[in-house]
């Protein structure tokens, strides 16, 4: 199997996202995000968050993940960390998510099977928490927001284990900037027994130095 775009619950998830964040003044991310869940309906969705975090993107997903019916999961550093965001999101949408506390190292190791991830480039552990989840056999959306908040100089390559494939990645000058990447992996790349094996082909862009893999 292979996550499959459903654009009747994207577009359900972003019109419900809009009406939940009417209230903030930045939701562009929000909304972004949150349709990108609704249409890909992934069965995991995991969030990072820290104290001070914007919490427009938490909504979204929440809004998505009811959707759906996926499970929706935050990791947050600090048992501190857990309350701020509970009560933000209570205020936000009285939506709350399952929220687990711990560092991304022991945190990402229990949560098999995620198929969709966003983290905050503004977090020092952001590329530790991509290279270490385990990502879903059906594939999976990987998000990292504000990526111009630092100055960046990493590839998907570099945070993506060598059982993946970068099938897609782009970077969307929404909100303080967005790397989305579509990851292949394992039996998500569609392959059945008896059938020729795919052949993939690497690009690498000239102007912005992304790697891209194609399937022939």
């Amino acid at each position: 199997m292979k996550l499959v775009w459903c654009p009747e619950s994207a577009s359900k998830a972003y019109i419900d996202t809009v009406k939940s964040c009417e209230v903030f003044e930045e939701s562009s991310v929000a909304e972004l995000v949150s349709a990108m869940a609704g249409g890909w309906k992934p069965q995991l969705i995991v969030e990072t968050w820290f104290h001070g975090g914007v919490i427009t993107t938490s909504v979204g997903l929440a809004v998505a993940s009811r959707h759906i019916c996926g499970r929706h999961v935050c990791v947050v550093p600090n048992e501190q960390a857990k309350l701020d965001y509970i009560e933000e999101m209570r205020k936000a949408c009285n939506i709350c998510p399952e929220v687990i506390v711990g560092e991304v190292e022991q945190v990402m190791t229990r949560l098999i099977g995620i198929d969709f991830l966003v983290v905050d480039c503004r977090r020092k552990d952001f590329a530790t928490t991509l290279s270490l989840a385990q990502l879903s056999n059906r594939g999976a959306v990987l998000i990292c927001k504000n990526s111009t908040a630092r100055s960046l100089n990493f590839r998907w390559r570099s945070v993506v284990d060598g059982g993946s494939r970068i099938v897609r990645s782009a970077n969307l000058p929404v909100g303080k900037g967005l790397e989305i990447a579509y990851v292949a992996t394992g039996s998500s790349k569609g392959l059945s027994p008896g059938k020729a094996t795919t052949r993939w082909v690497r690009h690498i862009d000239q102007l912005s130095g992304e790697e891209h893999v194609y399937r022939r």
